[in-house]
């Protein structure tokens, strides 16, 4: 029985571990399939991880500052389409510099506004988003194996982490089930035939960025207001590349997506797990190892070492239109 509550407390620590994954996944997952790839997902964490706890603390409410972790995301994911869209740029330039650029704000900004080395005063618990009791939860508790399963890792959770598994069949469904999301596939794969069909390439493009630029919000906003008390700086500590390699992992497709997503929050849970004790056999291994465990994964998976992943065709590529 201990061994089965050391494994829920590994799954309920999982699951939070991997929502800001699957918010910044699928935001990449949207821009991608439109053909701009956006290496700037961790800048954009970063930049809404920032305004929402300021916000936050500045207003009160968590839900004002979900808005300005949006309202921040959504800005930046603009700027990326003006660079890489309306002036034909290098997406992975203009993706770069937005990381650069919103590592060193939170800093300089943090440390001008509120003087605690760029961190943000710790918000109390009516600023946070606080963890939901779903209805019987405490009344099956003591029933083995489904009670604790469903009272400690399905209940028990913020709103955030509910809407970010919402957020996956969400997704599938406008991607495979709309005509936005037709259109949005097929501008990744050929818009020259998209825009011979008379529809603006680049307004389905500015509205891919628009949609990762809400997600990116939600996912920034949880780390800062949802999973943590306060900005820190560099909080993202490169989950939105972990989350890239997720997509890439899972060729560009939403459940997928969020099965590796899954992986790597168990990863990053049983890295946490693991400090200070032994191994069998080995004794104790230095903490740092487990926690490289996501990264080292994520390094694998980018060298090529999980078959042909296809990206859409005309990803990275600025289109111009034929005249």
């Amino acid at each position: 029985m201990e061994y089965y509550e050391l494994l829920i407390s590994i799954f309920g620590s999982t699951i939070r571990l991997s929502i800001p994954l699957i918010f910044t996944a699928l935001a990449g997952l949207f821009s991608e399939r439109a053909g701009i790839f956006d290496i700037g997902l961790e800048g954009k964490m970063l930049a809404s991880a920032f305004a929402a706890a300021c916000v936050a603390s500045i207003s009160g409410s968590p839900w004002a500052g979900l808005g300005a972790g949006i309202v921040v995301s959504v800005i930046l994911g603009l700027l990326h389409g003006f660079a890489s869209i309306t002036n034909r740029g290098n997406q992975i330039v203009s993706g770069v510099a937005i990381n650069f650029l919103t590592a060193g704000l939170t800093i300089v900004l943090g440390q001008a506004w509120f003087g605690q080395g760029g961190r943000t005063p710790t918000l109390p618990g009516t600023a946070r988003f606080s963890a939901i009791t779903l209805p019987g939860a405490d009344a099956i508790r003591g029933v083995p194996i489904i009670g604790p399963l469903y009272a400690n890792v399905i209940s028990g959770n913020n709103v955030l982490t509910y809407l970010a598994f919402i957020a996956v069949p969400i997704s599938w469904w406008i991607l495979y089930r709309t005509r936005f999301g037709l259109r949005l596939r097929a501008v990744g794969e050929n818009p020259g035939a998209v825009d011979t069909a008379g529809i603006s390439v680049e307004w389905l493009r500015y509205r891919s960025l628009i949609v990762a630029g809400i997600l990116c919000g939600f996912s920034g906003t949880y780390l800062a207001i949802a999973q943590s008390a306060a900005f820190i700086n560099n909080m993202s500590a490169g989950k939105g590349y972990i989350a890239l390699a997720a997509l890439i992992f899972a060729k560009w497709k939403p459940v997928p997506v969020m099965f590796t997503c899954l992986l790597f929050g168990f990863l990053d849970a049983f890295a946490n797990f693991m400090q200070g004790k032994a191994v069998p056999g080995i004794g104790e291994v230095p903490v740092q190892i487990f926690q490289a465990l996501p990264y080292i994964l994520t390094c694998i998976l980018l060298a090529g070492f999980i078959g042909v992943a296809k990206p859409p065709k005309a990803g990275g590529v600025p289109y111009t239109k034929e005249r």
